[in-house]
């Protein structure tokens, strides 16, 4: 932790040294300076709007493990279906979310639904592959002993697959996070009155760019936490799995 809080305080200094010598109006871009004032005197605002947004991505990111390790599970089981439907799940990472973001707002309504379908979409894809290229990985000489010993093919896939596949879930649901982040913001930039990303765009427009800026600050450190709760949940679930040089 010491090396990326000594980068993170050198960049912070470049920063500030930039804004200062360049003459950077505060409108356009606030120094650090002003951000971590803003942080302080809106963190009541902030915190409120971060409840909502961490709701979202919370539950959005358990919504995507559910429908990506389910989905993983039908294609490795269904090769017709798989060969039929992997192109288009490919090609729908090529579609821009924010295109389909007005369109589940008709559908779903200004709550929570459409918020949470459009986190579980741009989440969905990293666990849907990442699980699936783990169930296809599986070591054959493990299946090849469980057969041996009578197993059926459904004990061999709970006994043997899920256990293989399961760390890869939760390394797709870490790579989720980051996104996952990014889906709430343009969910609630569609159509909300609450949260990080309604108050990203709110101060945008009131020329409040220090507290824009502190709105983000949130957001990427909510991001690590959530990731790191992740690795947590991972070494508490899977110990076996561990390996050192991993995430810490």
């Amino acid at each position: 932790m010491i090396l990326p809080l000594l980068l993170v305080l050198l960049l912070l200094g470049v920063w500030q040294a930039y804004t200062e010598l360049a003459s950077v109006e505060p409108l356009i871009l606030p120094s650090p300076v002003e951000i971590g004032r803003s942080l302080w005197e809106d963190r009541t605002l902030l915190l409120d709007n971060l409840g909502v947004t961490a709701t979202e991505v919370g539950l959005g990111v358990l919504c995507a493990l559910a429908t990506g390790v389910g989905a993983a599970i039908v294609l490795h089981r269904v090769q017709v279906l798989r060969r039929a439907t992997y192109p288009l799940l490919i090609g729908t990472q090529a579609v821009p979310v924010v295109t389909l973001a007005p369109l589940l707002v008709f559908w779903l309504g200004f709550g929570l639904a459409p918020k949470l379908a459009i986190i579980t979409l741009v989440c969905f894809f990293p666990v849907a592959v990442t699980t699936l290229d783990a169930l296809d990985r599986t070591d054959p000489d493990q299946l090849k002993l469980m057969r041996t010993l009578g197993a059926t093919r459904r004990q061999a896939f709970w006994w043997a697959q899920m256990p293989a596949a399961l760390p890869a879930a939760l390394s797709g649901a870490r790579i989720s996070v980051a996104i996952a982040v990014i889906g709430a913001v343009l969910a609630e930039d569609s159509g909300s009155n609450a949260g990080l990303g309604h108050l990203l765009r709110q101060s945008t427009g009131q020329l409040e760019t220090a507290r824009g800026y502190a709105a983000v600050v949130v957001l990427a450190a909510f991001a690590i936490t959530l990731f790191y709760t992740l690795v947590l949940v991972e070494r508490r679930l899977l110990p076996w799995t561990q390996r050192p040089g991993g995430p810490s």
